[in-house]
């Protein structure tokens, strides 16, 4: 791969998650609550692809195998945006955003299962760091132990999905995959909102949106998600899981500054929360190093005469 071409994608995935950091705080700016969000999100995003194709003329049909493979991967994505936005509604947007910088650790060992290679010791090693970074939140931030706690989980599912779709590339296209995934995503919030109804919510559903909801719901389908995520799910033709999933973690990041520039006070926090955001920042950086001088070791003991 030539360098340009690898900067040019490590620059495009931060660029992606820079539009990602914004998430958090489109579902605090939108007053209808997770679950229908996620459902208007998927539905949008679902919608504009399909007549996109239609424009194009597009075949997208797949072997019935491949297709209940991404459907069930939608599934995934819809639990993994459910949890996302309902922990920043019962925490802070910079909360739940530094939960989900674990999504490395997790893929750290998710990826060399489904791929059956080895364990690197330094993505574990950086995905402690992010354990550690966390942990220091936490001691500053204990309040908000039931956001940090969907973040988490949230972010052990994106893991599994990401993955999935990084094996998922190889024999389809990205925007195919997207919207079939898309699709799986609003059936599973549909086939939810009834449980969500009577177990988790006092009010029924809120399916009507109100003030500028229909604007940031279209941005949230559109930039956020038709883009974004088939983006992203293009450069895992190029880019490994966890190099994906770490440059993610920069998320917490970028949409801390965009949620401190939105919200002010709301969303200024205690100095180890930044002290612990700072060490999740170390370990993205730390990651194109470790990796470099890995491939460098692998290299030279291909070359070496056996």
């Amino acid at each position: 791969m030539a360098l340009h071409t690898t900067v040019k994608d490590y620059l495009l995935i931060h660029f992606i998650v820079l539009i990602w950091g914004f998430t958090a705080i489109l579902g605090l700016l939108i007053s209808l609550p997770s679950v229908e969000i996620v459902f208007y999100r998927t539905l949008t995003a679902t919608l504009i692809l399909g007549f996109w194709f239609m424009w194009k003329q597009t075949r997208v049909t797949l072997a019935a195998n491949d297709f209940w493979k991404i459907i069930g991967t939608g599934f995934l994505i819809s639990m993994h945006w459910i949890l996302f936005f309902w922990a920043a509604r019962v925490s802070t947007a910079s909360v739940c955003l530094a939960g989900m910088a674990t999504t490395s650790l997790w893929t750290a060992f998710i990826e060399p299962m489904v791929n059956k290679s080895k364990i690197k010791w330094y993505e574990v090693f950086l995905g402690m760091m992010v354990i550690v970074g966390l942990y220091v939140i936490i001691r500053f931030e204990g309040g908000y132990w039931l956001g940090l706690s969907m973040a988490l989980g949230s972010a052990l599912i994106g893991a599994i999905f990401t993955v999935i779709n990084g094996r998922l590339t190889k024999k389809h296209d990205h925007y195919i995959i997207t919207f079939y995934e898309m699709m799986g995503a609003c059936i599973f919030t549909l086939l939810f909102m009834p449980f969500y109804a009577r177990y988790f919510t006092e009010d029924g559903l809120q399916l009507i949106p109100t003030g500028m909801d229909v604007v940031w719901l279209l941005i949230l389908g559109g930039i956020c998600t038709v883009y974004a995520f088939s983006v992203s799910v293009e450069l895992m033709k190029r880019l490994s899981a966890f190099a994906i999933n770490l440059t993610v973690n920069m998320e917490p990041v970028y949409g801390i500054m965009l949620a401190v520039a939105i919200f002010g006070e709301k969303e200024k926090m205690t100095f180890g929360f930044y002290m612990g955001t700072l060490i999740i920042l170390v370990s993205v950086i730390m990651y194109p190093l470790f990796n470099f001088i890995h491939k460098k070791k692998v290299s030279k003991a291909l070359l070496r005469p056996q």
